[in-house]
């Protein structure tokens, strides 16, 4: 079944829900109810009341009756006047209609659902398409029921929003909550706490607090960020953390990004903590008069931004407050752009193969509030098109109008181990803020040219890259990653020494290691690296201070069994280096 008959399946689901929502509860006020990624949900205002458990099973049993008796579907259309008569003891259909009409609509679209006698039984406001019949809308099963705002808006009252799953076969939603089983296992959250990696506190909403092991994870992709970022031409700068509104009025950030901003006072002037990084790196290009000769100019730098999600919509490493990029600002000549995008795509791959992860491309045009002339905007997707297909990527996706203000950009999606998809990297094209700030360079006549820019961030977010990874590794990270690479276990104090001998040797070739000599027993203390995903556990007692060896358990593998010492370092040290 494709992707559209899968949707009409969950649409049609969430009316079919909302018919049996109304018969149980009739006092019930139907707010709205789309499919979405594997089911759909209704939201619901029941007054004072809420939905249980024990609520969402006898739903579900009476949505199953519906689907027996077969109604069918069907389509009609009324004037606005008709149909907000239709609706008027429903506040959040009126307001729907009102803001249709306002759009320019002079019909509003229903379905009813008609019983095998020919009875209207379910009536709802809605533009389709759905299923011929109740019969046709496959398997489903309720989930959960949480709040939401009335569309979104934490000024809203807050409504309750059932969620139910849908597959067309009732063998794919057994195999759906079995991956949930596996995801409640690899959410980044718990394994954050298990592995000791980082923390929330209420004290700082939406800010990480990152722990010293899961530092070690966050400079080693900063680490490879960085190698890569200079392979690939960058020079590296690092700009403040704030700015008086004046920079943020200039760059557009004012009138388009204001509501997302943390703004405060200060002796009479209003200051920013900083959203984004670009002004700040176009006031560095701004020091000195530049020549054609200086571009391309790449600054890159790690960039702490701030932005004010609300507080429902914060999720862990997912969505927060305090966001790092491995951000670049990109200065060059118009004649340069497709190359300099193109080149931007090869470090995607090179990135992203080091996990594995296969890079999903995106073409984002322009929105509805773009700034600058349309037909720049025609040849900047242009140039975006050309440095894709000239990277041999083919095929990719177009996110209609879902371009920063400023240019179109090439997004960058990936999916997680349970195919969820991601946003990570973004190469935005923009001929407009150089502009606005008025930085130039001398060309080979002598005359004053305006560059164009890139603004491009490769992980992403460091929060949100991390927290995928997570996920994705289910907390068992590969060597060059692992906060603690190998633990040592001495059978018993007298082989402290040795361990310790062995250690110093590991660390001197750069790994990171631990000496476990606490006094539980070895098998315990075997369970406790496991537990905690160390890559390789080494044992050493008598035999392996005579052989000058290490007993070697490997996570996923077990007792690899006795190896010269210096074969294994030579082993962990390859198997570090190459990122395996």
């Amino acid at each position: 079944m494709d992707k559209e008959q899968l949707e009409v399946m969950r649409h049609s689901l969430s009316h079919v829900m909302a018919q049996a929502v109304l018969k149980l509860y009739p006092n019930v006020k139907l707010a709205i109810g789309p499919a979405i990624e594997n089911g759909f949900y209704y939201d619901f205002d029941l007054g004072e009341e809420s939905f249980s458990k024990a609520d969402l099973k006898k739903i579900e049993k009476e949505m199953r009756k519906l689907v027996g008796r077969d109604q069918k579907f069907e389509q009609f259309s009324l004037s606005i006047a008709e149909a907000k008569k239709l609706v008027a003891d429903n506040p959040y259909k009126v307001e729907m209609i009102d803001d249709l009409e306002k759009e320019g609509e002079k019909e509003i679209s229903f379905y009813k659902n008609i019983d095998k006698e020919g009875k209207e039984v379910f009536v709802d406001m809605c533009r389709g398409p759905h299923t011929a019949s109740t019969k046709e809308v496959g398997a489903f099963k309720l989930q959960k029921v949480a709040g939401a705002y009335w569309r979104g808006d934490e000024k809203n009252k807050m409504l309750q929003r059932i969620y139910g799953l849908a597959f067309e076969t009732r063998e794919e939603i057994e195999d759906y909550f079995k991956m949930l089983e596996e995801a409640e296992k690899r959410d980044h959250r718990k394994l954050g706490k298990e592995l000791d990696l980082f923390s929330f506190h209420p004290e700082s909403p939406g800010m990480v607090f990152w722990h010293p092991k899961g530092m070690v994870i966050w400079n080693e992709l900063e680490k490879l960020g960085k190698e890569l970022r200079k392979k690939y031409g960058s020079v590296e700068i690092q700009t403040p953390m704030m700015a008086k509104n004046d920079m943020w009025i200039t760059s557009g950030h004012w009138d388009h990004y204001k509501n997302d901003m943390f703004v405060f006072d200060v002796e009479d002037q209003t200051y920013c903590l900083k959203p984004m990084d670009c002004p700040f790196n176009i006031l560095i290009y701004k020091t000195k008069p530049r020549s054609y000769r200086e571009l391309p100019l790449r600054y890159t730098e790690i960039g702490r931004v701030f932005r004010n999600e609300k507080s429902g919509e914060l999720n862990g490493l997912f969505r927060v407050r305090g966001i790092t990029q491995d951000d670049a600002h990109i200065f060059m000549t118009y004649d340069q752009v497709e190359e300099e995008i193109a080149s931007l795509i090869r470090m995607v791959k090179e990135y992203y193969a080091v996990f594995n992860l296969e890079p999903e491309f995106f073409l984002s045009t322009r929105p509805d509030d773009f700034m600058g002339e349309a037909k720049t905007w025609d040849v900047a997707e242009s140039d975006l098109r050309k440095a894709l297909e000239k990277e041999g990527i083919e095929t990719y996706g177009i996110k209609e109008g879902d371009g920063a203000f400023y240019g179109p950009k090439i997004d960058v999606n990936m999916k997680d181990v349970f195919g969820r998809t991601w946003q990570v990297a973004t190469i935005q094209l923009d001929f407009q803020l150089a502009g606005r700030f008025g930085i130039e360079y001398i060309d080979k006549t002598g005359k004053s040219q305006t560059p164009a820019m890139i603004h491009a961030a490769i992980f992403g977010s460091f929060e949100r890259f991390t927290g995928i990874l997570i996920e994705h590794y289910g907390g068992a990270f590969p060597v060059w990653l692992s906060p603690e690479q190998i633990r040592i276990l001495p059978v018993s104090e007298k082989f402290d020494e040795y361990a310790k001998e062995v250690k110093e040797n590991l660390v001197a070739k750069g790994l990171r290691v631990y000496v476990d000599n606490d006094s539980e027993s070895l098998p315990k203390r075997i369970r406790n690296g496991e537990k905690t995903k160390i890559p390789y556990i080494l044992v050493v007692g008598e035999k392996e201070v005579a052989d000058k060896t290490v007993a070697v358990r490997k996570r996923g593998e077990g007792d690899l069994g006795p190896r010269p010492t210096e074969e294994f370092v030579e082993l962990v040290v390859k198997e570090n280096a190459e990122k395996v």
